[in-house]
């Protein structure tokens, strides 16, 4: 199947999500900050494993303009280590009650592929469920976002966080990722999963060339009317490239922020919601 670009348009009206009652207009982008509560993160490990500290990141966030925080408790960078269902449901719980208490108008998102981390997170207050996975590590994970009825963000991705750097062939990358999706959609609704977001996993079994084929080509995944998310933020694809390392990409994120940004991208995930903010503004007006 080829798709002409010039005849790939945004429908608005397939760029709304419910979130806890709250309708969010994604044809304006919105930025999702990362917070990380796991020693192991690639960029920001152990940063925000401190209450307190928790805190003081997510009151930044929010005070420079996030619109989602984006609660992870299992890092999935390659080759990570395997982490308990049960040590995630425990590191999410108290993060998830203390952000709720202090922010309580805040949008959580949780960051898991697990069905029953999923459930308990939204129980305490999460109104977002970002799954690397797609439902295709946890058979339970689609029929239970379809029950709990909040918006489901599905990541391509092959093999596990262990496994998906050894899985990088394809027949044709954007291709094959648009059939996966469109798979994947077709599942969640037959759940009655209503609001969906797509990620094609910026580093998720693929190799490096392959994640600049997928940007230069990222505008193709609006043929499948879902909003698109894009996460690029410090990545390997961007400090090798510049020969530097996680700390020193933030240059490197914002232009390839606002190339995504361009090519129809409804949502940046990012450690620096600053900059992201900012890329958005930048890009609307020039629009």
């Amino acid at each position: 199947v080829k798709i002409q670009k010039s005849k790939v348009k945004r429908n608005s009206n397939k760029m709304t999500i419910n979130c806890n009652s709250r309708l969010i207009d994604l044809s304006i982008p919105k930025v999702m900050g990362i917070l990380n509560v796991t020693p192991n993160s690639f960029y920001d490990g152990g940063k925000h494993n401190e209450i307190n500290a928790i805190i003081r990141q997510v009151d930044k966030m929010l005070s420079e303009g996030a619109d989602i925080i984006d609660v992870g408790a299992y890092s999935s960078k390659p080759s990570a280590e395997f982490v308990s269902e049960q040590t995630e449901i425990d590191r999410l719980k108290a993060v998830i009650k203390e952000l709720i208490n202090t922010f309580p108008s805040v949008i959580l998102s949780v960051d898991t592929f697990r069905a029953n981390v999923a459930k308990i997170a939204v129980d305490h207050g999460a109104a977002l469920i970002n799954d690397i996975s797609a439902g295709l590590l946890d058979d339970a994970m689609m029929p239970t976002v379809a029950e709990l009825k909040v918006p489901y963000v599905m990541m391509h991705m092959r093999g596990t966080p262990q496994t998906m750097q050894s899985l990088t062939q394809y027949d044709d990358l954007v291709k094959d990722l648009i059939f996966y999706f469109s798979e994947r959609i077709r599942a969640a609704r037959s759940f009655g999963i209503s609001d969906i977001i797509i990620d094609p996993g910026f580093g998720f079994a693929k190799t490096l060339e392959q994640n600049y084929e997928i940007l230069n080509k990222l505008e193709l995944f609006s043929f499948l009317e879902i909003p698109l998310l894009a996460g690029v933020s410090r990545k390997s694809m961007i400090y090798k490239v510049l020969e530097n390392t996680p700390q020193e990409a933030l240059n490197g994120t914002s232009v390839l922020n606002t190339i995504a940004l361009q090519k129809s991208a409804n949502i940046l995930r990012v450690h620096d919601v600053k900059e992201a903010v900012e890329c958005i503004k930048l890009v609307r007006q020039l629009q």
